[in-house]
């Protein structure tokens, strides 16, 4: 596979990170479209070379630490991080931190395992595999700068919510790497039921879906 003359979406697309056909999201909602970065993950060379682009993008922003929200976010952060590592010269190379922050009780998260003496007045890249609403990577943004960091920007995979800077608190960059567009459902308005495109049982909440369905 020839990766570097690829472009992200059509990287997504050959691994199976984006989906069409019938899914219930997380909330509740219908989509036609599903962005499974589930499929990404167990591939090294696609989520390197797509963490790469991520940190050319904020190339000149002297990132010295870079966090994202657990679980899949670990991955996006030791990639993205390490290759800043290489962006900063062979010569004078110097070391780019990977942080994250994991989930705590109600919603939350938090910046463990000593992670956030990292981050105290160093310029900070968060980073995160899929914007829907962007309530997660704003937190992480928020915990960010709580622990004394400077959050230069958030990169992203994806951007399916049409997030904007100010929905994940008001960050001074927000680039995605791919951008599709969110049109979601809810039951009684989705199309997709009324044409009876079955439901998709492998991905997302399919199943809870159909089995709810079956107990009324």
């Amino acid at each position: 596979m020839d990766v570097p003359t690829l472009s992200p979406p059509a990287l997504l697309e050959k691994v199976g990170a984006i989906v069409n056909g019938h899914f219930i999201l997380t909330s509740g909602g219908h989509a036609a479209v599903y962005v499974n970065k589930d499929a990404l993950y167990p591939r090294t060379l696609i989520t390197a070379n797509l963490c790469r682009a991520i940190a050319e993008a904020f190339s000149r922003d002297r990132v010295e630490a870079v966090i994202a929200p657990a679980i899949g976010g670990v991955i996006l952060s030791q990639w993205v991080a390490f290759h800043f590592t290489q962006l900063s010269g062979r010569h004078a190379r110097r070391e780019v931190f990977a942080l994250y922050a994991e989930k705590a009780e109600g919603g939350s998260f938090v910046i463990g395992r000593g992670y956030d003496k990292f981050l105290p007045g160093r310029r900070v890249l968060v980073v995160e595999d899929v914007l829907t609403t962007g309530g997660s990577a704003k937190k992480v943004v928020e915990l960010a700068r709580a622990a004394g960091g400077k959050v230069i920007g958030l990169g992203v995979l994806c951007n399916r919510g049409g997030v904007t800077p100010h929905d994940v608190g008001d960050v001074p960059q927000l680039f995605a790497l791919t951008n599709i567009p969110l049109e979601v459902w809810m039951e009684g308005d989705c199309p997709l039921c009324k044409q009876g495109v079955p439901v998709n049982t492998d991905i997302g909440k399919g199943r809870e879906f159909l089995a709810r369905q079956r107990a009324k």
